[in-house]
């Protein structure tokens, strides 16, 4: 007989579960040098209800680029925050592009798929035509092409 499984939570790296203090000391720092990174906006922890910070594996991370930025490569706090700025503003564009390029390959595998072409008959009829061909002369005086798709969803 097997006995009562144990359930462990295992935090993602979003998940905020450190308090400053083993924040700081996973990090290399001091905890004011947290609370003044918190004040910059450069590290923005969870905060309880009551108020206390909480960092998550992320934000301990990044606490540490910050001071490698810092330390080794000497840029200003200023210049730290521009960085990470830009930092998160391409990732957010690699998001949206990787998102685009996706649904620019859904319409595209949709395109072809039934996709009809239409023009307007000699007595204002709706004639069917090939795709990529224009109505012949004897069939409609209209030079007008129109491309009907499937509109999306189910």
């Amino acid at each position: 007989m097997a006995g009562p499984q144990t359930h462990r939570f295992v935090p993602d790296e979003d998940t905020p579960v450190y308090v400053i203090s083993v924040a700081a000391q996973l990090a290399g720092m001091h905890a004011q040098t947290l609370r003044q990174y918190d004040r910059l906006g450069l590290v923005t922890p969870e905060r309880t209800r009551g108020g206390g910070r909480r960092y998550s594996a992320r934000d301990v991370a990044q606490l540490r680029e910050i001071q490698r930025l810092s330390q080794e490569e000497g840029v200003s706090l200023a210049g730290i925050t521009r960085i990470l700025q830009l930092e998160n503003q391409v990732a957010a564009l690699r998001s949206r592009v990787a998102e685009l390029t996706e649904e620019v390959a859904r319409l595209g595998s949709l395109r072809h798929v039934g996709a009809r072409v239409f023009a307007a008959g000699r007595a204002g009829d709706v004639v069917a035509v090939q795709v990529g061909q224009r109505p012949s002369r004897s069939r409609s005086s209209s030079t007008a092409v129109m491309l009907w798709e499937r509109p999306f969803g189910p």
